[in-house]
């Protein structure tokens, strides 16, 4: 009987990701990795420059989730109980409290999306930091539990004025940093700047089938999933191995070019950062219609789950765009899948 459920979901991924695929174009790999994170039940980073989708792509992910949606806008002046509560007079000209974006939808809260999240000051990516670990959070003298949410975020890079770098705990919180860059297929340009469907983002957004996935039972099925999909003896040495070489490199032969290899790295992934890319390997096995994790589940997932948990040293940092992307490709070239 599992196994039939879990078939039916798997198609319900799929329509989802297809119905995704035709509202955001272009984009394919980025909205492949959304829609396991979401069946992995982790929360997701966009970056990218300005206008290239980000925020449709994550209101388009929302309505296809169905429950409750808030947004917060991430501003200098923002403060963390401006996430819990806001504070107004009422026509009587009494000053009245009303629940924040968190607790506003209770424990019905489905999506919670912060846009420009490098523009809010750390003390606001303290608590969410921990609405992300726990699902919950303080106030009014109660706890307030939200198990069902996944948190979105997004993140200009272009705009460093005013704006305030994650720190390492809160980006590890998030399961994927998902890069969106500007398609580069004449025909999907083409289609951005023509055809007005694409300009219209609210009746765009609104072609979702907000039934589709039951966001109520995604905590159940992800756990179902999980307990599927068997990796085998060898592959399980083989994503050790990719876990030591991100943290030690040279020590299995991998260098790059005008790189002292010894002084790159600082720190690799935690160990709830692997499993987080195993949890991820088992979703794309899972939408692959199979039950045994094969190392090209792994390897399809490594970049996006790894490159923001390897952190280098600070006399490399500024490089980082540059070295990371090569550093990825050679650890995946390096360790030899079973």
């Amino acid at each position: 009987m599992t196994d039939k459920l879990l078939n039916d979901w798997r198609e319900k991924a799929l329509q989802f990701e297809q119905q995704i695929n035709r509202v955001v174009i272009g984009q394919q790999e980025a909205v492949r990795n959304i829609v396991i994170a979401v069946f992995a039940r982790g929360h997701v980073l966009l970056e990218g420059n300005v206008g290239v989708g980000k925020t449709t792509l994550l209101r388009a992910v929302a309505q296809g989730l169905g429950g409750q949606y808030q947004r917060i806008e991430g501003t200098i002046d923002l403060m963390p109980a401006d996430l819990i509560y806001y504070t107004y007079l009422n026509s009587d000209g009494k000053p009245c409290v009303d629940p924040g974006p968190l607790l506003k939808q209770g424990e019905q809260l489905s999506t919670f999306f912060f846009n420009e999240i490098n523009r809010a000051r750390p003390q606001v990516h303290s608590l969410l930091l921990r609405v992300m670990a726990e699902r919950s959070v303080g106030a009014f003298n109660r706890e307030y539990l939200f198990p069902h949410i996944q948190v979105f975020a997004d993140r200009n890079r272009v705009e460093k004025e005013e704006t305030f770098e994650l720190p390492a705990a809160a980006r590890d919180r998030f399961l994927m940093e998902i890069g969106i860059e500007t398609p580069n297929d004449d025909t999907v340009l083409d289609d951005l700047m023509f055809n007005q469907r694409f300009h219209d983002v609210d009746a765009l957004v609104g072609e979702i089938d907000s039934s589709l996935i039951p966001y109520y039972q995604l905590n159940e099925w992800a756990v179902q999933i999980q307990q599927t999909i068997e990796p085998s003896p060898a592959l399980r040495r083989y994503a050790l191995d990719l876990w030591k070489a991100a943290a030690e490199p040279g020590r299995y032969g991998i260098g790059l070019s005008d790189v002292d290899m010894s002084q790159l790295i600082q720190a690799g992934a935690s160990p709830r950062g692997m499993s987080y890319l195993i949890r991820a390997a088992k979703v794309r096995a899972w939408l692959e219609n199979r039950t045994v994790l094969l190392p090209e589940d792994v390897q399809a997932v490594y970049r996006v789950i790894m490159a923001h948990r390897i952190f280098l040293n600070p006399i490399m940092a500024y490089r980082k765009d540059e070295l990371m992307p090569e550093l990825i490709d050679r650890i995946l070239e390096a360790i030899a899948a079973p």
